[in-house]
């Protein structure tokens, strides 16, 4: 008996030896840490998500909900007429809570989950088994629940986009309701077939994609998606009661400005967090982010400049009123 305890024993012992990563594994799996490429199977001595990595993925988290709440809001809000500026306000809050229940419900699920290469499955409903270890389908080194939270900012942001084209148009039950379905009709499944990992257009993780797309921060999911549905929006809608006859002058361009600075600063988190790393990439987005930017806002002033008229900055208020309008 005691030799057959000894030997039972010594099995446990001489497994638990041979399970021991090497010092190669070691600095392999941290080399993947620090290069943000894939963990080495059955090696890591780092037990769940790298924190540098999770942490910038929070904070950019932060940074993309920061772009709509008080960003968009502020600055479709001070665009908007006096009496109507807490109705823009009430509509980008809103948005924000009733896509955050849709993305819990089903909203993960129908975007990251396998499923067809139209939509998601059901895998990941309730968020069930996103938790603190990462999803390699989509990040090495970043927590599932961070990665959940992050992507969703962005269904956040993209119905909410399409506030500032029909304000003032629509009441505040038909948005909800219209975004509603807009959630489950456009963005799940555009989002699924271009990001899923089985998506029919991920060019990137999906070698058997009918279009190689490449999406690195939401330039189809988000804003191609938003913008036309909002001008089929006001297609359907028509102008505002009273356009062109009365005057509509916007409640506070001093308040639009702030909205728009926060849009700046937000957009740190929503470029250079779609790496989901604390990488290269996310720093060349982060740099480029702030020149495109920057490009945009001088080319604006340069281009609507009137020596004989009126200040630059007098034009450009009113060339993005009417274009707003």
């Amino acid at each position: 008996m005691q030799i057959l305890t000894l030997f039972l024993l010594a099995a446990c012992l001489s497994t638990s030896w041979a399970a021991e990563p090497t010092l190669e594994q070691r600095v392999a799996d941290l080399e993947a840490y620090m290069n943000n490429s894939a963990r080495v199977v059955d090696a890591s001595k780092v037990a769940g998500p790298g924190r540098g990595h999770n942490a910038w993925m929070m904070a950019s988290a932060a940074l993309v909900l920061f772009i709509t709440l008080p960003g968009l809001a502020l600055f479709y809000g001070e665009l908007a007429r006096q009496k109507n500026v807490l109705s823009v306000l009430a509509q980008c809050l809103g948005i924000a809570g009733l896509v955050t229940i849709l993305w819990w419900a089903v909203g993960y699920s129908f975007v990251f989950a396998p499923g067809t290469p139209w939509v998601g499955g059901l895998k990941f409903a309730f968020l069930r088994g996103v938790d603190s270890a990462p999803n390699t389908d989509y990040g090495a080194w970043v927590s599932h629940s961070t990665f959940a939270m992050y992507q969703m900012m962005f269904a956040i942001i993209t119905p909410a986009l399409i506030v500032g084209a029909i304000a003032e148009r629509m009441k505040f039950a038909a948005i909800m309701v219209f975004v509603a379905v807009w959630m489950l009709v456009v963005y799940f499944p555009l989002a699924h077939m271009t990001w899923g990992v089985d998506g029919l257009m991920n060019g990137v993780w999906n070698a058997d994609a009918t279009i190689k797309s490449i999406d690195f921060a939401g330039g189809t999911v988000v804003h191609m998606s938003s913008g036309w549905s909002a001008l089929i929006l006001c297609m359907i809608l028509g102008p505002r009661l009273g356009f062109g006859k009365e005057i509509m002058a916007p409640h506070s361009m001093v308040l639009c400005m702030v909205g728009t600075g926060m849009l700046w600063v937000g957009w740190y988190g929503f470029n250079a967090g779609s790496a989901v790393a604390a990488d290269g990439i996310a720093s060349n987005a982060f740099l480029t982010t702030t020149l495109a930017a920057a490009v945009a806002s001088a080319t604006w002033r340069f281009t609507n400049f009137s020596p004989v008229a009126k200040p630059a900055s007098s034009v450009s208020v009113r060339a993005l009123w009417l274009a707003w309008s």
